[in-house]
């Protein structure tokens, strides 16, 4: 395993980032990869950003919104296989030191009746400790009902793993939906989404499926969450996947056809 610096060319040069530092979302940013597939992989797969803080660990990228104490998307790659490893050490929720307005503090949760929800799973980061441990920084995490976050936020976890495999690799973007009327935890007011979503690519970059999930507990089957990519982004303000060519994105983000993904 290596990690591939991925290139995205600017108006005059291109530029490197390094972990523990803000950028840009369409800067050069580091994606966990094989050497097998790295000569395969050559655009961003980032959102737009509505802060410009986009903060990178080793195993995902994510746009933190100070105003929410939380993130407004976090975005990685999910490969076959990388959520196989175990005997790894739990670690504890605490703040995230790359933040430069420092993340939201673990005691905010405490008796909020909320539970840390990650958003990069701590299941899709196990092929090291390392990585492993990245995803319990509070940064990755935002308020959820216990019976979503064990439930139908669960499952759809656990149907990307599916689909990582199925389809040799997919582009995951992920986040709560933030917006300025909505319930607080804690002495930070750490917001607590309404709603939660998941927007997913393949690896070849020929099928797109958003998810638009209600913050309660549900029994619905998966398939009755899925919006077009358009629809959220109208939800959200953020632009996903804007690197992708103009008619694949347009084709892609306007369909919410689920047929072709074996739920």
């Amino acid at each position: 395993m290596f990690f591939l610096n991925i290139f995205i060319l600017s108006v005059f040069t291109s530029c490197q980032i390094k972990n523990e530092k803000v950028t840009e979302a369409t800067d050069t940013i580091n994606v966990p990869t094989s050497e097998k597939e790295a000569e395969n992989i050559e655009f961003s797969y980032l959102p737009t950003s509505t802060t410009n803080a986009v903060y990178e660990h080793k195993g995902y990228v994510f746009s933190y919104v100070e105003a929410h104490e939380q993130s407004e998307w976090v975005a990685y790659l999910l490969e076959d296989g990388k959520w196989k490893y175990s005997n790894l050490e739990r670690p504890l929720f605490e703040q995230d030191p790359i933040v430069k307005t420092e993340s939201a503090h673990w005691g905010n949760y405490k008796k909020s009746g909320y539970t840390k929800g990650h958003l990069c799973p701590a299941g899709d980061r196990k092929q090291t400790q390392e990585l492993y441990d990245e995803t319990f920084f509070t940064s990755n995490a935002s308020p959820q009902l216990y019976d979503f976050n064990a439930g139908i936020w669960n499952r759809l976890e656990n149907k990307v793993r599916y689909w990582a495999g199925k389809y040799d690799g997919i582009y995951v973007v992920t986040g709560g939906v933030l917006s300025d009327d909505l319930e607080t935890i804690g002495k930070e007011d750490v917001s607590v989404p309404k709603y939660f979503y998941k927007v997913l690519l393949t690896k070849d970059k020929t099928r797109m499926i958003a998810f638009l999930v209600p913050h309660e507990k549900s029994n619905k089957p998966l398939y009755e969450f899925v919006v077009s990519v358009d629809e959220l982004e109208k939800k959200t303000g953020i632009d996903f996947f804007p690197k992708l060519d103009d008619a694949t994105e347009n084709k892609l983000e306007a369909s919410k056809d689920y047929k072709g993904w074996s739920f």
